[in-house]
């Protein structure tokens, strides 16, 4: 009598495989993110938030998990408190022609 192999769900996937997976679903990614489900569900709607596709014939919404690592560090270069040029304070003061300031 043949075997069947076993199929793990991702509730019985240990964290530490997560990472290591090249496709993640979006219960997975949002785990690796540190989101929620929804979340990700609601970017997705938006065409908001990283970049994702559907693999196989019942269109499953899967996450590349190299794509996931290069969106956060989008999001890190986009944000002034982790990327110093873009910091308001790192430029001179900016004034206004026209305008003055009475102390």
């Amino acid at each position: 009598m043949p075997t069947q192999p076993l199929r793990a769900s991702s509730a019985d996937v240990p964290r530490d495989r997560v990472v290591h997976t090249a496709f993640l679903s979006v219960k997975d990614a949002a785990e690796y993110l540190g989101l929620s489900p929804r979340t990700l569900y609601v970017w997705r709607h938006r065409r908001q938030g990283p970049p994702s596709f559907r693999m196989g014939t019942r269109g499953r919404v899967m996450y590349r998990r190299e794509v996931l690592d290069d969106w956060v560090r989008e999001q890190e270069q986009a944000d002034s408190r982790s990327n110093p040029s873009l910091s308001p304070l790192a430029g001179a003061p900016q004034h206004r022609p026209g305008r003055t300031c009475d102390v």
